[in-house]
């Protein structure tokens, strides 16, 4: 699936919410916790979203790359930090709400790494590398896959030919 705007993005929609919950938290009439606590938590749950949302701005896979892993190490920062307020014993009553978040910032971490392994494996540049012959010539090649695929489904298990292009397929992927 492709995606015009950050917006639309499921991990950058988990991010928000993550955002959401911890200064839900944070600005809690119970919140017991130092300043400083409360702001690096805050700045960090808000790194989260905003990495994603620089990385899917710029114009290369290598600077969406970097970002991601920036959104990455901010989410393993709130979770850090989570479970050090959860050790707390005057952030108990935040119990519930912090195991919550703690999954949030588990589930932002998943989806980045997923999205990186993706990118990290694909041929596409970025928009920037974008030219009307690099996108014919993607499209070509994805088109002919397609056809061999179709054509390999179509052909008798036994065939030659279909054992050939199976092993073709194989190393193709190596």
């Amino acid at each position: 699936m492709t995606y015009a705007r950050f917006e639309d993005l499921p991990v950058w929609k988990e991010a928000i919410r993550l955002a959401n919950g911890v200064y839900d938290m944070t600005e809690s009439l119970d919140w017991k916790g130092s300043r400083s606590l409360r702001d690096q938590i805050e700045r960090a749950a808000l790194s989260v979203s905003n990495n994603i949302a620089e990385g899917f701005e710029r114009g290369t896979t290598k600077e969406l790359l970097a970002f991601l892993y920036i959104a990455r190490g901010s989410a393993g920062e709130v979770r850090s930090m989570l479970c050090f307020i959860e050790q707390r014993r005057v952030f108990a009553h935040f119990k519930s709400q912090i195991s919550n978040l703690k999954s949030m910032a588990e589930g932002c971490s998943r989806q980045l790494r997923g999205w990186a392994d993706h990118l990290q494996n694909s041929e596409i540049k970025g928009q920037r590398h974008l030219t009307k012959q690099s996108k014919q010539q993607y499209h070509f090649k994805k088109g002919a896959e397609e056809f061999e695929r179709q054509l390999l489904e179509r052909l008798p298990p036994n065939h030659p030919k279909r054992k050939r292009m199976m092993e073709q397929q194989k190393s193709r992927k190596k």
